[in-house]
């Protein structure tokens, strides 16, 4: 992809519309060139691989390219299973059980990948828990700290750790949710933690702009991963999804394009924005 002209130089036309071939400079028109591979010889991160969205995510990287740091918590079948999709689509992949919610765990995750893979290209920071509550006094001083500590404090301490190794034209994403716009009764300490990586993302994409390093996010709505039947009751997990607009939950695949989109130079125009693949939902802000 060639550099974009990005400082026109002063100038002014009579009339409008205007003549494109009078502009200094040209404005690039043309598409990059086509790649079978949008993600070749990238080396990305992507926590919480092991299963649901992560998986799907760490495969289509594989897909396009990509080798892989599979960061998962203990789900060791369901992780040998991404490693097995990742080799079939062709992708290098490594294994890293442990909990983000430990700094020195997400330190290791770093050193271990520049050790196995000499770089970093791609952090994808997803892993994440929640523990449905009928009421605020229901959730405890214990829960409150778990669930900010996995879902929000673990991009912190991994994109620390991933920083020093990150060049010009790296990408970090981070999976947020629908619940950080419209809220959530039951699971309000989750939401609010999805709420916070929307802030982070905003925030740190403004801080490292000017180092050419692009941080975006996905807001997801109702995906069928596994953290739905491990949370809801039956009742619940039946009605799952049933209330958006396209009436049905989406699948990790449906969700995964869009990360391979925010990973690659197709979004390259894009940093401190949130894509809502989420079944029709309107969301403001």
């Amino acid at each position: 992809m060639k550099e974009h002209d990005t400082a026109p130089k002063a100038q002014v036309q009579s009339t409008q519309p205007g003549d494109e071939f009078k502009m200094d400079p040209l404005p690039d028109s043309e598409a990059p060139a086509a790649s079978k591979k949008k993600l070749e010889s990238k080396v990305a991160i992507v926590t919480g691989g092991d299963s649901g969205i992560g998986r799907a995510v760490a495969v289509a990287f594989a897909r396009e390219g990509a080798s892989l740091c599979i960061s998962y918590l203990n789900e060791e079948e369901d992780a040998v299973e991404t490693e097995r999709l990742i080799r079939e689509a062709g992708g290098e992949c490594m294994l890293v059980p442990g909990d983000i919610s430990d700094d020195k765990h997400c330190e290791a995750i770093v050193s271990k990948t520049m050790d196995r893979f000499g770089k970093i290209d791609i952090l994808v920071n997803n892993a994440a828990m929640h523990f449905p509550q009928e009421s605020l006094a229901d959730i405890s001083n214990e829960q409150l700290e778990q669930t900010f500590r996995t879902n929000i404090f673990s991009y912190f301490y991994l994109t620390r750790a991933t920083l020093p190794y990150l060049k010009e034209g790296a990408a970090i994403i981070n999976t947020s949710s629908v619940t950080a716009y419209r809220g959530s009764g039951h699971l309000i300490d989750y939401a609010s933690s999805k709420g916070a990586i929307v802030a982070f993302t905003r925030s740190l994409a403004a801080n490292l702009a000017k180092k050419g390093i692009r941080v975006n996010g996905v807001a997801p709505g109702p995906i069928w991963t596994p953290l739905i039947p491990a949370s809801f009751t039956r009742e619940e997990v039946g009605e799952f999804g049933k209330d958006v607009p396209m009436g049905r939950p989406g699948q990790p695949n449906e969700i995964a394009p869009s990360y391979v989109f925010l990973a690659s130079s197709d979004s390259s125009y894009m940093t401190g924005q949130i894509v809502h693949p989420n079944g029709g939902e309107i969301i403001n802000g």
